[in-house]
């Protein structure tokens, strides 16, 4: 498996956000993308996942553009948003009979993901009553019902505290060791061990970045 983005490009009225984004990565890969508010994370995101549209470029699935290709991208890509997607009136359970069969379901609360998630600790809370990690490994759970190959997280563990940070970091570990491949936009830098490479979106340009430890260096960058 390999996932090659291509001078991908986005504009709203005269504002360039995306200028010809550039990226490769290969299947056990997370890939990290560094950049400040406003500076397009979520827009490449919700680009590749078919939200948003690009003015140009392609996103290659083994040679396929899933730009273009709306069954396979359904089909390959999971993708979890930085906002809430969630029905707020439904319960944990509710939400996730809209992605998952009720044997699935139960297979998964037992002995799968969401149980690795621990969704099973609050199924029966609805969503409006719920916490922001609750809602974040709920969001997860969901995005992941159809064993994607491709996951595009968007900033995933954004104001989580840790027991939440260190199950999702848990659930992307095994993600990875499966053959999966990760697309994270984060501004945490207890995420950065996940990534196998770091970039840095700015001015609507990516580049490459080398962390090296130093975090007030790479807050210069942003």
């Amino acid at each position: 498996m390999i996932l090659e983005i291509q001078g991908i490009t986005k504009s709203y009225k005269r504002k360039s956000v995306l200028r010809g984004i550039n990226l490769t990565a290969e299947k056990g890969q997370c890939i990290g993308i560094l950049g400040g508010n406003g500076s397009g994370k979520s827009t490449l995101l919700s680009i590749l996942a078919g939200v948003n549209r690009a003015d140009d470029g392609t996103c290659l699935w083994n040679g396929k553009d899933l730009l273009k290709e709306e069954t396979l991208r359904e089909e390959i890509v999971g993708y979890v948003p930085q906002g809430n997607p969630l029905m707020e009136e439904l319960t944990a359970w509710d939400n996730l009979r809209l992605w998952y069969d009720k044997a699935d379901l139960k297979r998964e609360l037992e002995d799968g993901v969401l149980a690795m998630l621990g969704i099973g600790d609050f199924i029966k809370i609805p969503v409006c009553q719920m916490s922001g990690g609750m809602k974040k490994r709920l969001s997860i759970g969901c995005a992941v019902a159809s064993n994607p190959k491709l996951l595009l997280l968007d900033e995933p563990s954004a104001a989580l505290d840790l027991v939440c940070k260190a199950r999702i970091g848990n659930y992307l570990e095994q993600f990875k060791a499966k053959g999966g491949i990760i697309l994270l936009a984060t501004h945490d830098v207890q995420e950065l061990t996940l990534c196998d490479s770091l970039y840095i979106l700015k001015d609507g340009i990516l580049t490459p970045y080398q962390y090296d430890g130093d975090v007030y260096h790479l807050v210069g960058k942003l």
